[in-house]
């Protein structure tokens, strides 16, 4: 699995990285995982690089100035996999509510023909463990909003457990991505459908953290709302990149 790249930004994430990491590992060995920390007060780079030795070069770290938003460490870690030519590039969270069980399914799915694989909470029913009643609509509603305002036909647009074939990271022009919250990841979706990439989602169990603090806000929400009708509007003027051709 040397071509598989898994990024996972972190902050704060003491109570969980050593777990996740050899959760994953336990899968399958042959991963390579990229770490993107934002000087975590708490150690978790510290942690990182402690373990780094275990798993011979395979587990790489990326330490930032502070906290600069998921958008922005999601970007760092794509451009770090395209200049070490990665084939397929997953993006995943660190606090378990992504199963890393999940991981090989989303592969598969790029392999027999996607070119992003989402792990979608809604694909088939509402697959959510822990969430409230209030927070799961807010969610639902918040992905039917988003296929009402662009077009697209993904039933979970926020999600943000994937796999990208690299050719669409190479495709995609990074720095046009505005958003640096969780709107992120709606945008990183839209570029790839508007760009014609292939897109699936694969059904997963999301499960609420069990450890450590949720990044969620009202702010984050905000962005969300507000942020697909100004993302919709700019896409008339705004290039993301060059389309996928018969060749991808």
């Amino acid at each position: 699995m040397e071509n598989c790249l898994i990024i996972i930004p972190t902050y704060n994430e003491i109570e969980n990285i050593e777990r996740l990491l050899k959760s994953i590992y336990d899968i399958n060995p042959g991963y390579h995982i990229l770490v993107v920390d934002d000087n975590s007060p708490d150690g978790t780079a510290q942690e990182v690089v402690k373990l780094q030795d275990s798993y011979a070069g395979k587990l790489h770290l990326i330490r930032r100035a502070g906290k600069l938003g998921l958008g922005t460490a999601y970007i760092t870690g794509f451009k770090w996999a395209i200049e070490r030519d990665y084939e397929y590039v997953f993006e995943m969270d660190a606090d378990f509510s992504h199963d890393p069980v999940y991981l090989p399914l989303l592969h598969k799915a790029c392999q027999d023909g996607a070119d992003v694989a989402i792990g979608s909470r809604y694909v088939s029913g509402i697959n959510v463990v822990n969430w409230p009643l209030g927070r799961i609509m807010m969610s639902y509603l918040a992905s039917a909003y988003v296929r009402l305002i662009t077009g697209m036909k993904i039933r979970d647009t926020t999600a943000g457990f994937k796999c990208y074939r690299a050719q669409v990271l190479r495709s995609i022009s990074l720095d046009a991505i505005s958003f640096k919250g969780y709107a992120f990841q709606i945008e990183m979706k839209f570029a790839a459908w508007k760009l014609g990439f292939r897109i699936t989602e694969v059904s997963i169990v999301f499960t609420e953290r069990r450890h450590g603090n949720s990044k969620m806000s009202g702010g984050i929400f905000n962005e969300a709302l507000w942020g697909v009708i100004i993302m919709k509007f700019r896409s008339f003027f705004r290039n993301y990149g060059t389309k996928r051709t018969v060749s991808d």
